[in-house]
């Protein structure tokens, strides 16, 4: 009997793709104990947008997050999405930092690293692959797949060899924005396990209406794990439903080790924080549907929530369909890179600033000016020799590995930080997000008030007011509670 493994993804892309990310641990707390016990292959709960996001607009600390969630759950494989040499930001790192930011996200509980390059080029992802088997995590080489003139099954199989002589342990087919057919799905499975002969992974998303059907035809090629998200989690840019393909895998005869009534208690238990989005605004209906138009705009789940909240907000949210036309241009402007992060944000940004601003290119953002000069990587295919002109002028663009310019950057930094570091944590938050990371230190680093001081002072001012007994006198008291505003971070 074939054996089919599942990743869960609620904590991570689930959430990400349907409620930007805005999951705080205290939602999840007191589920992660079953989630333990549910026979997942594994449960991918950090990385992507999590690190952003909990230093942004949930107060935390995503090292000490992750942390509770490795003793809240001893017995479950832990996985992160990591973006090769971007680690968790947006832009290339120095390889010590790369290096160093793995080794801490193993020690402090991770134990799969899914690592992707938005270009596929592998320059990106070497440093961070060989990091994660140095210090004893398993390392899921990524393909990021998309539909393009260069982007081939001969192409896909040879990163995959790449992938595999790097020492990855495992392939992930990444399909961020939902459009791999079935068909597409069963070849490329097929040719990895006859050529690549690793275990292969299947991630893609419900935009488009596809995933079971290229789910299926996945596990039928021979695929070792899929990625899906429990039901009250699940559908439209998320992941395709958890219970209903354990359901009909089954039935197909496949073997699977998910305990269905532990399913059904996670299901119960986030169906609240699903409605709660719902209510709250932040969970926009329109990303719950089926949207075949991504077969054309490949726009990923994790991006469409924050396009939208994004035009929303500069009052333009009529010109989401404009927006979602424009995206495929640039993007063959630009080689045709697959749309992950960063470069999902990259050609979104500019896509928007073209439709706003009515002219191509008028205005550019400083990441596509980067990108032409090669900072990011080696683009899949050619980008348009007119739009670096306009942007680029005279300036050439290099063909370098960026990051081979980048001087090491770990050590200095922890100089230059001192006692605003508390741990070589601190000094990666920093590294990664430097402005976000200094602002959680201010607030954290704030004494706290003394509950003793606090319940005397409050005793103090009771007994005042019952024995004043001249001129009436009134206090007034501060206001007690967290009052919680969501906005939007950047797209993806």
């Amino acid at each position: 009997m074939q054996k089919v493994g599942i990743t869960e993804t609620v904590l991570r892309d689930a959430q990400q793709s349907l409620i930007a990310t805005r999951m705080p641990y205290s939602d999840f707390e007191g589920i992660l104990k079953t989630m333990n016990e549910a026979g997942y292959y594994s449960v991918e709960c950090w990385g992507g947008a999590t690190f952003d996001t909990c230093l942004r607009y949930l107060n935390e600390d995503p090292w000490e997050r992750l942390r509770k969630i490795r003793a809240a759950m001893p017995d479950t494989k832990l996985q992160m999405l990591l973006r090769g040499q971007n680690l968790l930001g947006y832009k290339p790192y120095p390889d010590d930092v790369v290096e160093k930011f793995v080794e801490h996200s193993l020690k402090n509980g991770i134990d799969i690293i899914r690592i992707f390059d938005a270009l596929n080029d592998p320059r990106n992802l070497e440093v961070a692959v060989k990091a994660t088997k140095k210090f004893g995590g398993i390392a899921s080489g990524t393909i990021c797949f998309t539909i393009s003139p260069v982007h081939t099954l001969e192409k896909y199989i040879e990163l995959g060899n790449q992938l595999r002589d790097m020492g990855c342990d495992s392939i992930c087919i990444k399909d961020m924005a939902g459009i791999m057919g079935p068909q597409e799905a069963y070849d490329l499975v097929h040719a990895l396990k006859q050529n690549v002969k690793l275990p292969v992974i299947i991630h893609t998303h419900s935009t488009t209406g596809l995933a079971p059907l290229t789910l299926l035809k996945s596990v039928e090629a021979g695929a070792d794990v899929i990625d899906t998200a429990i039901s009250s989690m699940s559908g439209g840019s998320s992941q395709y439903a958890t219970e209903s393909m354990a359901y009909a895998l089954r039935q197909l005869g496949y073997g699977l080790d998910v305990d269905d009534k532990k399913l059904k208690e996670i299901a119960d238990y986030f169906a609240p924080i699903q409605k709660k989005g719902i209510d709250s605004g932040l969970l926009d209906p329109y990303v719950l549907g089926t949207k075949a138009g991504a077969l054309v705009y490949q726009i990923p789940g994790g991006m469409i929530s924050n396009l939208i909240t994004q035009l929303k907000q500069q009052n333009a949210a009529d010109r989401l369909d404009e927006v979602l036309l424009e995206v495929p241009r640039v993007k063959a402007d630009l080689g045709h890179p697959p749309l992950v992060t960063p470069t999902s944000q990259i050609c979104g940004v500019q896509a928007v600033m073209n439709v706003l601003t009515g002219e191509r290119y008028k205005m550019v953002s400083n990441e596509v000016r980067g990108y032409l000069r090669g900072e990011y990587g080696r683009a899949p295919g050619e980008v348009n020799p007119e739009v670096i002109k306009k942007v680029l002028k005279d300036e050439k663009p290099s063909t370098e590995r960026y990051a081979d310019r980048l001087a090491p950057a770990f050590e200095s930094t922890k100089r230059e930080l001192g006692a605003k570091a508390k741990c070589d944590e601190d000094v990666l938050s920093y590294l990664v997000f430097p402005q976000l990371a200094e602002k959680y230190f201010e607030k954290r680093d704030q004494p706290a008030e003394d509950p003793a001081a606090i319940a005397a002072a409050a005793a103090v001012v009771s007994y005042a007011a019952a024995s004043a007994s001249a001129a009436p006198a009134s206090a007034a008291a501060p206001a007690v509670g967290v009052k919680v505003g969501y906005s939007v971070r950047r797209l993806g």
